[in-house]
């Protein structure tokens, strides 16, 4: 099959946008012609909330605290670390604040991937141009093995060792990555940038790698100690020079504390975060540590230990491990060609190693107890932070699980305070080590609630977080494009699953629900390069309100773009009847069209039904308008769910061809692929692209159409376009787009 040059394109591009839900307008015909839902832009009115009797809360499978079953998970080592899976409930004693409980729930869990899975997952993805990356495999949540945050606290490191972190970081994609990892890279100073979300593209995560750099604004230096400088003399208001000492030091820590708090606060946020993702759930903070105790005095910094209790707590409840590596390695804390002793007394120079050391060794207390009070591990004084994800990796193969049912004590408060509960898991069997959470306070999770209490707050944090909430199912399709008058633009249709709104019935039979609706684009850095916030009252006929049901509707934003660069799209829904939130994100890397080089719009894909259609024409010419009746709205570019012996119908634009010095025309060729779970199930020969005189040969329209054959498997597929311009430098000849569609009955 060639690609052909046709006005599909168009129509397709025009389909995305047309079927949208729009303020104060009626839905398109042709996504629910019987439903006529109309979505109005929300009054000042209020309206009595109601809520879903469908909401049910969802166990969690690793640890809970609830008035009826406490459950931690646990890691068994022998003495050269190796796990140990075979043990029985009877190998374990449990205790509440040194009372021993009654084990009565108790199973082992594995979280490494099966070797038939490994290899499964690793087969080689089809890459039939050099240079053209294969899209990548997508997890669905039961394919999720293992969810790890790799958190590079920015805030306060060093130019050295920010440089040995983004080294580590590659290999660890490189090499280290397994199938069934949904991974992301994480900066404590970077806000809610693009590249901050969790995947298993691995394109996503080296450009998250790239953007981990030395934070100007941080409390790093270059070097992991500040280096002794020369006695400073008596400075302005009449400061002696110890005075100034005085001075500068309390400065410094003051500063160190609040990057320290603001360190604490961009991981409490993850761990809140990674409550609800799937897997075995890890946080890896790569951090040049903070201090727990006031310097000087040696007494407990409240203002630091209170967020990492806070962590602690929500980090067991949600069932998140906490590991910490100190990328400084080991360290030298005696003299270096860094350090000026000039007017220093020999005991001055003493006193500042002293302090060296009693730094490194206070700091690295901090990111010690985290870890070790979430069931996790410190790596300290070494000078490989791949081989700490190696141990990381190698901890997390599995885990045993291990419940109890509490005292009614436990949860009660006392004099108007919950109390905190140490557990302690011991083995009978000699030579074994154990690790495990160290404690709750007498909280069920329940009443703990979290921090997303108000309705505002609730849509506001389903769109800073890097996670997504699932209560409302979303399905968010992004597309680049470019237009010659208004430059580079990003098209989002966003479909929205109708069954998860709660709708109230009229006296005539309408049905009436209420939606709201927050979208923000981020670029690359977390700054906000578009956003949009409305409410709508959806109206929805009676004889129409199942087919809204079976078949949902979506919602078009367009933003402009104004450089090239990663950006991310991310959009929360909330029902304020049901209380419900759903939030959907996706990254597109918008190319630099002004280069000149080649490159490639979106690619949408959409279904067609050749039969479908032309029984609609004939039955009812006068009233179908040629068929349009006939759209299958599963099939359409927000949805993409396409039937076995129909059409897959895709649309592209190509930008910047070189033109013939002759013939005043491009010489592309193309091809298509299809994937399946990463792998090629079908390609087209490379072939040339057919096309008229366009009348601007920096915009060409390209579409075709594909026939879906029985001999397909149902499941996920990809669609990949792949274009070469053969007039173009070697260097710049290769395109390529993808999209994704699946394929049913």
């Amino acid at each position: 099959m060639k690609p052909k040059s046709s006005p599909l394109l168009c129509v397709l591009f025009a389909v995305a946008s047309a079927i949208s839900l729009t303020p104060r307008t009626n839905a398109d015909p042709s996504l629910n012609p019987d439903a006529e839902v109309t979505m109005q832009e929300k009054t000042a009115e209020k309206e009595q909330d109601k809520k879903s009797g469908q909401d049910q809360k969802k166990d969690d499978d690793v640890v809970r605290i609830s008035v009826t079953l406490v459950q931690i998970d646990a890691v068994v080592t022998d003495q050269k670390g190796k796990q140990v899976t075979d043990l029985k409930a009877d190998d374990f004693e449990l205790y509440e604040d040194s009372r021993r409980q009654r084990i009565t729930n108790f199973s082992y869990v594995v979280a490494q991937p099966t070797a038939t899975e490994a290899t499964s997952n690793t087969t080689p993805r089809a890459n039939p141009a050099p240079g053209v990356p294969g899209p990548p495999a997508r997890l669905r949540p039961d394919q999720v093995r293992r969810t790890i945050a790799l958190v590079v606290d920015d805030l306060g490191m060093s130019f050295e060792s920010i440089q040995s972190v983004q080294s580590a970081l590659k290999k660890f994609v490189d090499q280290q990555m397994q199938p069934g990892d949904l991974v992301a890279i994480l900066r404590t100073g970077a806000g809610m940038g693009a590249l901050q979300q969790f995947t298993s593209d691995k394109r996503l995560l080296y450009a998250a790698i790239d953007k981990v750099k030395f934070n100007l604004m941080g409390g790093g230096g270059l070097g992991a100690f500040t280096p002794i400088s020369s006695a400073p003399f008596a400075g302005a208001g009449g400061l002696g020079a110890a005075q100034m000492r005085q001075s500068i030091a309390q400065t410094a820590a003051t500063r160190a504390e609040t990057f320290a708090i603001g360190t604490l606060g961009a991981i409490e946020m993850i761990v809140r975060g990674l409550k609800d993702l799937p897997g075995r759930k890890s946080v890896v903070l790569m951090s040049e540590g903070f201090q727990l105790t006031t310097p000087g005095t040696g007494q407990a910094n409240l203002r630091v230990l209170d967020p990492v209790r806070k962590i602690i707590d929500l980090a067991n409840r949600a069932s998140v491990v906490v590991y910490s590596i100190d990328p400084r390695g080991l360290q030298y804390t005696g003299l270096t060609a860094a350090d000026n002793t000039a007017f220093k007394s020999m005991n001055e120079v003493n006193s500042s190693i002293r302090d060296r050391g009693a730094h490194l060794f206070e700091t690295q207390g901090g990111l010690n107890y985290i870890a070790t009070q979430t069931g996790g591990l410190f790596f300290r004084n070494s000078n490989s932070i791949p081989d700490g994800f190696n141990r990381v990796l190698d901890d997390q193969r599995g885990y045993y699980l291990l419940g109890y049912i509490p005292e009614e004590a436990t949860f009660k408060a006392v004099q108007g305070r919950r109390t905190y509960h140490s557990i302690t898991v011991k083995l009978k069997r000699p030579g074994l080590r154990v690790r495990s959470r160290t404690g709750f306070y007498g909280v069920a999770d329940e009443e703990s609630g979290g921090h997303n209490d108000t309705p505002g707050q609730k849509l506001a944090s389903a769109i800073t977080s890097p996670f997504t909430a699932a209560d409302i199912h979303l399905k968010l399709t992004s597309l680049f494009g470019h237009e010659a008058k208004t430059g580079a633009f990003m098209r989002s249709i966003l479909h929205i699953d109708a069954r998860d709104i709660f709708f109230t019935q009229e006296q005539d039979g309408a049905r009436k629900g209420t939606i709201e609706i927050a979208a923000f684009t981020f670029g690359s850095n977390g700054e906000v390069v578009g956003h949009e916030a409305r409410g709508y009252n959806l109206t929805v006929r009676a004889d129409g309100f199942q087919k809204l049901l079976d078949q949902g509707f979506v919602y078009a934003i367009n933003v402009p773009i104004k450089k090239p660069g990663g950006y991310q799209l991310r959009v929360a829904v909330r029902d304020p009847r049901a209380d419900r939130v759903g939030s959907a994100s996706q990254f597109i890397d918008v190319p630099d069209v002004g280069a000149d080089r080649l490159t490639l719009s979106g690619l949408v894909v959409s279904g067609f039904d050749p039969a479908t259609a032309t029984k609609s024409a004939a039955g009812d010419q006068g009233n179908n308008e040629g068929g349009v009746e006939a759209i299958d709205p599963s099939s359409t570019p927000a949805v993409r769910i396409l039937k076995r012996r129909t059409f897959l119908d895709y649309g592209f634009l190509i930008y910047n061809a070189q033109l013939d010095p002759k013939t005043r025309k491009p010489q592309l060729e193309s091809q298509l692929i299809l994937l399946k779970e990463g792998k090629q199930v079908f390609a087209t020969k490379v072939s040339p692209v057919n096309i008229g005189n366009e009348p601007d040969w920096k915009h060409i329209p390209v579409s075709g159409r594909l026939r879906l054959g029985d001999d397909l498997g149902l499941g996920e597929y990809i669609l990949q376009v792949i274009v070469t311009d053969k007039l173009a430098k070697q260097k710049y000849s290769l395109g390529s787009q993808w999209m994704d569609f699946e394929l049913v009955k």
